[in-house]
């Protein structure tokens, strides 16, 4: 089985290159099995009903969030009866939406998790001992897990692939909106990577304008960040084959490509 992970779709861009391309990947790479953080499909800030249900349609299975699930308004209309949408599971009980579920491929069951990490981020509860928890409800159920680990530190995501190596079979990791070149099988068979990176604009900074974000650096005034809307593009995701004999990761690569090379 082959599960292609799509970084942070950002904005109008995002949209268009999965609309774009996704079908090709699909095809070069003979993917079964789609998912994607969409956390930044809405103009760079959380997901619409109109959004989610186009990039289902574009033949996306699971859409992950992170920090920015509710930053549009809009997600409060239909995340309770979003199936295939999932915001990160570590956040109060009481939010709306749900964290993991499990989904179908022929007769196989993929669990997918999102967590969202602790440092540098809004105050949450624990990533690690959420993963403890969730392991226990799916484990019973299926033995091919997957984790959308969506942090900032670099050492928060590392220590948490060790820390369920051999138990999840992929983490990987977003929200940096820059793929890292670490991809590779852990000790224990858990495919892994830092970050994904992301899917859209490939000039500006992390998919917003880089005047607003320079100034900012400079004067550190407040200013309003505007996604850029044109230009080149980037399709950032990776691909993890897993053996459905013994259910575990054999193989992760990543896919970099940009407009010149798409």
């Amino acid at each position: 089985m082959n599960i292609l992970f799509i970084g942070d779709i950002y904005g109008s861009l995002g949209r268009t290159t999965v609309k774009k391309y996704l079908s090709k990947i699909k095809q070069d790479y003979k993917i079964n099995f789609v998912i994607a953080n969409g956390e930044n499909a809405a103009h760079g800030r959380g997901i619409t009903e109109a959004i989610y249900k186009e990039l289902l349609e574009e033949g996306i299975q699971v859409l992950t969030m992170g920090n920015h699930t509710f930053d549009n308004r809009d997600i409060f209309n239909f995340i309770a009866d979003a199936k295939n949408l999932l915001r990160p599971a570590n956040m109060d009980e009481s939010v709306p939406g749900k964290g993991y579920e499990i989904f179908s491929y022929n007769e196989h069951k993929i669990a997918i998790i999102n967590l969202m990490g602790r440092t540098y981020m809004t105050p949450i509860d624990c990533p690690f001992r959420k993963f403890d928890t969730i392991y226990n409800e799916v484990k019973k159920l299926t033995p091919i897990i997957i984790v959308d680990f969506h942090a900032e530190a670099t050492s928060e995501k590392i220590a948490f692939g060790y820390y369920v190596d051999g138990r999840a079979t992929a983490v990987i990791g977003t929200h940096t909106h820059v793929p890292t070149a670490d991809y590779r099988l852990l000790p224990k068979e858990t495919a892994y990577i830092t970050d994904v990176g992301m899917t859209g604009p490939l000039n500006g900074v992390i998919g917003v304008n880089s005047e607003s974000v320079i100034n900012r650096f400079i004067n550190g005034m407040p200013s309003r960040f505007t996604p850029v809307e044109e230009g080149e593009i980037q399709f950032n995701a990776v691909v993890i084959t897993i053996d459905l004999h013994t259910k575990k990761a054999k193989l992760i690569k990543n896919i970099n490509l940009f407009e010149k090379n798409l």
